[in-house]
């Protein structure tokens, strides 16, 4: 019996959103011309003790392959392809971090956008993240609990106002003294990684560290 990824693949090859070129979403020239960060800063603010990405935000390929993984038509394999160049700028870091104590954590969407989009890009990401860390990914502890406007349509100065007092911590869960990674795919303003990790902390967590693909 064929492979359903098979028949799929050869009746709608992937196309590389870069150069056309088939076999994957971003083959690897084109990937190869993505400056990858081998190099950490240690970022501090607010209720995050730490922050790690691979890639600035200003990157207009960049920005399109984020756009087609959360967007219509939705590219849900991109979640991979997007975790590995997560993946490769640890892999690139001179001292790596030790996340063994730590759980990983998702940015999570409202329930209107989680079935319009019928994902949640952030949870994804963190699935292939947690395979590479070998820690739990633990994705419902931060619910969402009103549908807020996209960020990405809002000036900086109402994006803290837009998500405020959107999220709380799941009751059944007790995160007293735990270590947090906190997934999400861009770090722009910063207000919707600082009012999750607000809430993380308010509900017991020692330390929060945040990963995205991209920060601004």
């Amino acid at each position: 019996m064929l492979n359903r990824n098979f028949i799929l693949d050869m009746f709608f090859p992937k196309l590389c959103f870069s150069c056309q070129k088939e076999g994957e979403y971003l083959c690897q020239d084109c990937r190869a011309m993505l400056d990858i960060s081998g190099f950490h800063q240690k970022y501090g603010a607010g209720n995050i003790s730490d922050l790690y990405y691979p890639l600035s935000y200003q990157n207009k390929f960049l920005q399109n392959l984020i756009k087609k993984f959360k967007y219509e038509p939705f590219v849900k394999e991109l979640a991979k392809t997007l975790s590995d160049l997560i993946i490769e700028h640890f892999q690139l870091l001179d001292q790596q971090p030790n996340f063994n104590d730590f759980i990983l954590i998702p940015a999570p969407l409202a329930k209107k956008r989680l079935k319009w989009r019928g994902y949640n890009q952030s949870e994804e990401i963190g699935k292939h993240l947690a395979e590479f860390f070998k820690i739990p990914l633990i994705s419902d502890v931060l619910l969402k609990t009103k549908t807020t406007s996209p960020q990405i349509d809002l000036a900086k100065e109402k994006r803290e106002e837009n998500i405020k007092g959107a999220f709380l911590v799941n009751p059944s869960t007790r995160l007293r003294a735990r270590k947090i990674l906190l997934v999400d795919d861009v770090y722009t303003t910063g207000a919707t990684m600082e009012e999750c990790a607000r809430i993380l902390q308010e509900a017991g967590a020692k330390e929060i560290i945040g990963i995205v693909v991209a920060r601004d």
